[in-house]
């Protein structure tokens, strides 16, 4: 079904990914909480399927914090979306009575199938993308965005204090 899991675990990485570039690898769940504008306590349980794949490091303590496990070029959308994803399917089909009318007795299928050609066009296409790709889209898009062309808006994401 779908949700903001991807979208969301998909910002932490890529907030992740700029600060990794910007020399701040590690960010506390807090820090990354006031960035996406949540809680810390959402941003454990988005960050626990990150880390079970091995696409973050969490280390514990006053200076821990989640950092990427690879580079940014290294790691796919896709591999994002099936961690933060799980077993979900992207639709669920209606479900129902069995009835002697053709179509209802065959759209779960047909509708299962359908679903399976989404999701393998979706992993095609993320597939395609790394996280690298997506911060260098977040800055063509910041400074279309920015009149001054620099990446000032972008380095606030990631900047090193520590609350």
């Amino acid at each position: 079904m779908l949700d903001i899991r991807f979208s969301s675990a998909l910002m932490a990485m890529l907030i992740l990914a700029l600060a990794e570039e910007e020399g701040n690898p590690t960010l506390s769940s807090a820090q990354l909480a006031e960035r996406m504008g949540t809680n810390a306590s959402l941003v454990r349980k988005l960050v626990l399927p990150l880390a079970r794949a091995e696409l973050v490091v969490c280390s514990k303590g006053r200076t821990g914090g989640t950092r990427l496990a690879r580079s940014p070029e290294e790691i796919t959308l896709a591999e994002v979306y099936r961690c933060s994803s799980g077993d979900k399917p992207l639709w669920n089909c209606r479900s129902g009575d069995e009835h002697d009318c053709r179509v209802a007795a065959n759209t779960q299928a047909y509708f299962a199938e359908l679903t399976r050609e989404a999701e393998r066009a979706v992993l095609d296409a993320l597939g395609d993308r790394t996280l690298a790709d997506g911060v260098r889209e977040l800055r063509r898009l910041d400074r279309e965005g920015n009149p001054s062309g620099d990446d000032a808006g972008l380095r606030e994401v990631a900047s090193p204090d520590r609350r």
